[in-house]
């Protein structure tokens, strides 16, 4: 349901210095005005799939796309459809799987997400900044009171603690490095094809699927190496189209973290449990906060009902581990 932003999409790849063997488009829109946009068009080594209900959702079309892959193709890269590439993108890709011949999977890095400022070696960062790696950021409200509290991150970026609430790679600087990490970002992932006979996205995460990333590469990661080439960039443009409203996408933060949690740690301790459960009520005060404090009181309001309603859910309904 983004006809405009998959067009642009498809120009950006159109003018990379390594252009993909083949492009496979699933959509899941229930009208035709992506497909109609898209026969007007010609893009080298384009297949379009419009899929029905039964294959409609994001693990459901990824598993089906996959399936749809030429044979001699040995990387499936992802992009969602709102996202635009740099020019070298996919040649940085292949670069990372040449340098760490390892790798199961290499993830882009989201070159919009956050503006990030060089400092000088030794830089002590104030209470409402975040430093990696030689960069400093502007650090969230969230993350200055859970740093308050003692409840900040306490694994590096990318991966999860034991307690979850982890930093996800959108914390790692913009400094040209590749770093190993044990999640990557969906909608700016690739993969070696040959992981998918042993293991697919898990179709537990229903039409939107929030987290639906962080379920398949924690997963991943179990089996070995992924990282993240921060010079292969990628700008996200989050449109609107497609999305849940804010209710169910309150619901699922709680609901569906708590599965990710649980596929990485499925027995985690006593003092884990109350972190999770102290930070995951942190944040849907936040998020009532933000009735009185932001200009989509509504949005605010309807998600905060929506998390509330996912710890009610976990409470006599908890979702099972697949």
């Amino acid at each position: 349901m983004r006809p405009a932003p998959i067009i642009e999409l498809l120009e950006s790849i159109r003018n990379q210095t390594v252009y993909p063997t083949e492009i496979i488009i699933v959509d899941g829109s229930t009208n035709n005005e992506t497909e109609m946009l898209l026969v007007k068009s010609a893009y080298v080594g384009l297949k379009y799939f419009r899929v029905e209900d039964k294959d409609r959702g994001l693990t459901k079309q990824r598993n089906f796309g996959i399936n749809m892959v030429d044979e001699s193709i040995d990387i499936i890269s992802f992009l969602d459809d709102d996202t635009i590439a740099d020019k070298s993108y996919f040649k940085e890709l292949i670069n990372t799987y040449s340098i760490y011949p390892e790798a199961l999977g290499v993830g882009g890095y989201i070159s919009n997400d956050s503006e990030w400022v060089k400092v000088e070696e030794g830089y002590k960062p104030t209470l409402h900044e975040f430093y990696n790696d030689g960069y400093k950021t502007i650090e969230g409200s969230r993350f200055v009171l859970r740093k308050r509290l003692g409840l900040d991150s306490d694994v590096p970026c990318g991966f999860l603690p034991e307690f979850s609430h982890g930093r996800s790679v959108s914390f790692l600087p913009p400094s040209g490095k590749i770093y190993e990490v044990e999640q990557l970002m969906g909608g700016v992932s690739s993969f070696r094809k040959e992981i998918f006979d042993k293991i697919q996205f898990s179709t537990y995460f229903e039409g939107y699927g929030l987290y639906e990333d962080a379920d398949f590469t924690l997963r991943l990661s179990k089996m070995g190496k992924l990282y993240i080439n921060t010079k292969a960039l990628v700008g996200h443009y989050h449109d609107e189209g497609g999305r849940p409203n804010k209710y169910k996408y309150g619901k699922m933060v709680v609901v569906n973290g708590w599965y990710v949690w649980r596929v990485k740690h499925p027995r985690p301790s006593f003092k884990a449990k109350i972190k999770w459960s102290l930070i995951t009520h942190l944040l849907i005060f936040i998020r009532f906060t933000n009735v009185f404090t932001s200009n989509k009181r509504r949005e605010a309001w309807q998600e905060t009902l929506g998390r509330l309603a996912g710890c009610v859910q976990l409470i006599f309904r908890k979702p099972v581990i697949k």
